[in-house]
């Protein structure tokens, strides 16, 4: 049997150690599968004395991250640090500028540096392999880089953020408001103590930004994803959804349209009405989903744990598996130089349906106003709701679905009553996912 894959690893927190435990929990499975052992021969951390409940004598302790970058004796680097900056990316330029391959779980590492990333990989022959950047557990970068790799994706979208996903579907279930729910997963450390990333979208972005680089083959462009929170969802929303038959959900969605100048990508996360009837309406809780659209596969779904120490390590040792059964390939689907630079998409002449809530003054005519902009604007209504003031007692909760239609024209009808003193608070639209 060849030689042991040997691995340095820098990051032993609670996925740092769900690696180490997985590697000696099911060191046969593993071997068997991947032809040879995978065996963990240095690790870096900034505390040496912490006990973390690992065996940690077997293993030598790199005393930098230049030092384990450099490291002979490994073959492989695992960066569990974290951030798309500093320490992370020094080891990772390091390691594979070197001939080291890189298997990391750093979706911010990935969304910004990506591209330069699999430059080093390709030009030093070095794997480099991310599936626990996106969705944790769930194979979903092995899935659409070689699952499915026959076909042409036109669409990929899915609930990316465990923590937003919790807390709306939570709020869903106990008809509380964002803040109450928020504080409360905080308490049961479902949220960070400073939660910005996982509910303004940011997280979310990074890891859409990564499947729409596999997907149509494109070069990675977070700072083209546009990107809203749930930050401004309130219970009276997650209410008129239910009514209307959606639940809401923080959707990422990637997809291309062709032009006269070629293909354009448009990305985007925003909370969304999610018919009921549709897969990502029943998943609740701490999960992600994805979904992929392929030409001749059709629609694929991927779900599963979307974070912890143990979906987590999985996806890790998953990818040392291939590379140590030489399983390694382009990091995004193609060489480096076939990615293509693809222009970002105008979301004005798309078509589609909206929810829409205003928030107004108490006052006759103020109706009359919103009917009147969304007509001169060329906005039709399908559905109205008004149901009396809003809990903080700050204005009337107005909301309306919108017929299909072009989004441009409801951009134009927010234009016109932006300066209305009718209008308490700002507008709030989220589009109606289709089905």
């Amino acid at each position: 049997m060849p030689d042991a894959l040997r691995v340095g690893m820098a990051g032993l927190g609670t996925v740092g150690v769900g690696v180490l435990r997985l590697l000696e929990s099911n060191r046969d499975l593993v071997r068997a599968r991947a032809g040879r052992g995978i065996e963990v021969v240095a690790v870096s951390a900034r505390d040496r004395s912490k006990d973390r409940g690992v065996d940690l004598s077997r293993v030598r302790w790199a005393d930098s991250l230049a030092e384990l970058a450099s490291d002979e004796d490994c073959d492989i680097v695992v960066e569990l640090i974290g951030g798309a900056e500093g320490d992370a990316l020094d080891l990772a330029r390091a390691a594979l500028s070197q001939g080291r391959g890189l298997v990391t779980a750093n979706k911010a590492l990935i969304a910004h540096h990506g591209l330069e990333m699999a430059r080093l990989a390709e030009e030093n022959a070095a794997p480099l392999k991310f599936e626990a950047a996106v969705a944790g557990g769930i194979p979903v970068v092995a899935g659409l880089r070689e699952g499915a790799a026959a076909n042409a994706i036109e669409r990929i979208y899915g609930i990316l953020n465990g923590t937003s996903n919790y807390v709306l579907s939570e709020m869903e279930a106990s008809g509380a408001d964002f803040g109450d729910v928020l504080a409360d997963a905080q308490a049961m450390g479902y949220a960070e103590a400073d939660p910005a990333f996982d509910v303004d979208g940011t997280d979310a972005a990074h890891k859409l930004a990564i499947l729409a680089a596999i997907g149509f083959g494109s070069r990675i462009d977070f700072d083209a994803v546009s990107v809203s929170g749930i930050a401004e969802v309130r219970a009276a929303d997650i209410a008129h959804a239910r009514t209307l038959g959606f639940v809401i959900r923080l959707v990422g969605v990637a997809d291309c349209e062709d032009g006269p100048e070629g293909a354009r990508l448009l990305q985007r996360v925003r909370p969304c009405l999610v018919p009921k009837q549709h897969p990502l309406a029943h998943v609740t809780g701490p999960t992600n989903a994805v979904v992929a659209e392929g030409d001749f596969a059709g629609r694929l779904l991927f779900q599963g744990a979307g974070a912890g120490a143990g979906p987590t390590a999985s996806a890790v040792v998953a990818d040392l598996i291939d590379i140590a059964r030489g399983r390694t390939g382009h990091p995004f689907s193609l060489p480096v130089d076939s990615l293509v630079a693809m222009e970002r998409a105008d979301p004005g002449h798309r078509v589609g349906r909206d929810y829409i809530r205003f928030t107004v003054a108490d006052r006759p005519g103020v109706l009359a106003e919103i009917t009147a902009a969304m007509r001169d604007a060329g906005v039709s209504i399908e559905s109205l709701i008004q149901q009396g003031r809003a809990q903080d007692g700050n204005g009337v909760l107005v909301a309306m679905v919108t017929h299909e239609g072009e989004e441009r024209c409801v951009r134009h009808a927010l234009e016109l009553l932006e300066d209305s003193d009718s209008l308490t608070a700002a507008p709030l639209v989220l589009p109606i996912l289709r089905d």
